[in-house]
């Protein structure tokens, strides 16, 4: 069984402070990772982690101008967001480490990039080559991705999100669940209650409002237009039911899963 996490950058990191890491956020993550892959009988046999940009990326690429749909030529700016990516990268899989968690960075400039789209971007097409993570995989890693920049034909470089990285990977590796977590325990309807599925974006799209700090990927919006796009159902949830999902429940809002 194949199961891919998305860890929030507004999880692990705090969002108005510019690089910043919330390190107790980090370390009960880190633990349930762990202890779920510590127990063959209930956790995942196969994980692959993504990680969002936070305070990390999410600044940078404000400051260059860079989005998803808006691109940049200057190699230092894109340089700049990808370094401050992988400092993210090295803290997550250090934690990690600590807990004896197999895990590997796969950093997505290297990897993928996008073929000229319309306008409004919405036509580009990612290539992200998933054959370094299967074989990860394969033997025993846990390949941890995370938001990036890269190659944009016609646009120099683009943002890549999290949730795009994850929509790319369940659909090349088939995965079995897929997780996200972050600051809520679920998707929450105007009210704060939390919804308890979404098929579709209509009815709930006023709900979803945007990140209370610089998102440049869409926040809570973006993420569940993402997920509407895959075949698997996702959930959403917050940090306190990370371990239950990891072992098999279904907690928060389960999204899509008849794309």
């Amino acid at each position: 069984m194949t199961t891919i996490l998305k860890l929030g950058g507004s999880v692990l990191t705090r969002k108005d402070e510019p690089e910043t890491v919330d390190h107790g956020a980090l370390a009960t993550a880190a633990d349930a990772i762990a202890g779920a892959l510590a127990d063959p009988a209930d956790g995942p046999d196969r994980l692959v982690v993504v990680h969002g940009g936070g305070s990390f990326g999410h600044h940078h690429a404000d400051r260059h101008g860079v989005s998803a749909t808006s691109g940049s030529r200057d190699a230092a700016a894109l340089s700049s967001i990808h370094a401050a990516m992988g400092e993210l990268n090295g803290t997550v899989l250090d934690s990690l480490h600590g807990r004896d968690v197999d895990a590997l960075p796969v950093r997505p400039l290297s990897l993928a990039h996008r073929e000229a789209g319309g306008a409004d971007g919405d036509t580009a097409t990612l290539d992200l080559p998933t054959a370094s993570v299967e074989a990860m995989l394969a033997e025993g890693f846990v390949p941890v991705l995370h938001g990036d920049v890269v190659t944009h034909r016609g646009r120099g470089g683009t943002i890549l999100s999290g949730d795009e990285v994850v929509v790319s990977l369940a659909r090349s590796l088939d995965a079995d669940r897929l997780g996200g977590c972050s600051t809520v325990p679920g998707v929450l309807d105007s009210d704060g209650a939390v919804l308890e599925r979404i098929d579709s974006l209509s009815g709930v799209a006023g709900a979803l409002g945007t990140s209370d700090a610089t998102d440049v990927t869409g926040g809570m919006a973006g993420k569940v237009r993402a997920l509407l796009a895959v075949a698997t159902p996702a959930h959403v949830f917050g940090l306190a039911d990370l371990a239950a999902f990891l072992a098999g429940a279904a907690p928060g809002t389960v999204v899509g899963g008849s794309g």
